[in-house]
């Protein structure tokens, strides 16, 4: 028997202990994380964990809100372009095979039932991370599940191997950076604000919605735990030309915002990517997540890095009405 319930205080102390203890856990599951997201998207939060006995069994933090006079639920909330949260399971890959799906099962419908009786939403979406690989559960639930596709990088075979994986072009400019005086610093809450309002000059001027704002990413950086935000920022001659705000749990860090189109006539990009690539190696992260593979005009830049594609998927429950309405919610700031 699985018990879901609402985690109580005692919990939430232990919650980011859990969320490094699980495969599926990100740097989106984190307590302080969970605060900021549902404060900047105008959702509640319930975070929803399982134990067998004693035994923690899973955590399923769930956004609710009522939008058109009817609740729904995101995991994670849209706009705010959090790129998976969903399940992540504990205790459960040292069991055999039967006991492990049928635990994992009672796990998710425990989750489901428990929500429904909170909250009783009419609609759900549910974006999973890639580690959360069987969705047999949410789709024996009632959810319609698709692939979705990012692009990680293996950190692990060290600087000579991971270059020379790299396109020609990508190659040549990574070395071409001895000639340049240039610098990748990681910075603070003044390099966040200017890596994000970039990005919001950029998307204006190609009239592209962008949901991200600097005091959401400021609040992230100050709330979460000590270097699982790291904003880093790369100068040419002195002079500020782009970053990349990055998330990190314990083995992966998450290419998040940044990137912007610069006028620098050089490749600062690359050398972005290549020091962040770098500086993480160096602290035994092992995988670089570039966050997204599914944008055609994006994945020729990142896939000179030569990365593995992975899936992770999303899931959806509502009636045709109510996948309207929600909709209809996503486009509301």
């Amino acid at each position: 028997m699985v018990e879901v319930s609402i985690a109580d205080e005692d919990d939430i102390e232990k919650w980011n202990s859990y969320v490094d203890r699980s495969p599926q856990g990100n740097a989106f599951h984190y307590d302080e994380a969970l605060a900021v997201i549902a404060d900047h998207s105008g959702t509640d939060c319930h975070r929803l964990i399982g134990y067998k006995g004693q035994e923690v069994v899973g955590l399923f933090p769930v956004f609710e809100r009522g939008t058109l006079g009817q609740s729904v639920a995101f995991s994670p909330p849209p706009n705010l372009l959090i790129p998976y949260l969903g399940p992540a399971l504990l205790n459960i890959e040292k069991l055999k095979r039967r006991k492990a799906e049928r635990r994992h099962g009672r796990f998710v419908r425990g989750c489901f039932e428990r929500l429904f009786e909170e909250v009783s939403p009419r609609y759900v979406s549910l974006r999973t991370d890639g580690r959360y690989a069987d969705l047999r559960p949410i789709k024996w639930t009632g959810f319609d599940v698709t692939p979705d596709y990012t692009y990680t990088v293996d950190l692990t075979v060290g600087e000579e191997e991971l270059l020379a994986s790299f396109s020609s072009d990508a190659r040549s400019n990574v070395r071409s950076g001895e000639e340049i005086e240039y610098t990748v610093e990681e910075g603070g809450e003044e390099a966040i604000r200017r890596i994000v309002t970039q990005m919001i000059e950029r998307h204006e001027a190609q009239e592209v919605f962008y949901g991200i704002t600097p005091e959401f990413v400021t609040d992230l950086y100050r709330s979460l735990p000590e270097d699982r935000c790291r904003p880093y920022s790369i100068s040419v001659d002195g002079a500020f030309v782009g970053g990349m705000v990055t998330l990190e749990d314990d083995d992966t860090i998450y290419r998040w915002q940044g990137g912007a189109k610069h006028d620098a006539d050089v490749s600062a990009n690359d050398l972005l990517d290549w020091g962040i690539m770098t500086d993480a190696m160096d602290r035994g992260i092992e995988t670089y997540d570039l966050v997204g593979a599914s944008n055609p005009r994006l994945n020729g830049y990142k896939a000179k890095f030569s990365p593995d594609l992975r899936t992770f998927h999303n899931a959806e429950r509502a009636s045709p009405a109510m996948k309207l309405a929600a909709e209809a919610y996503k486009r509301l700031r």
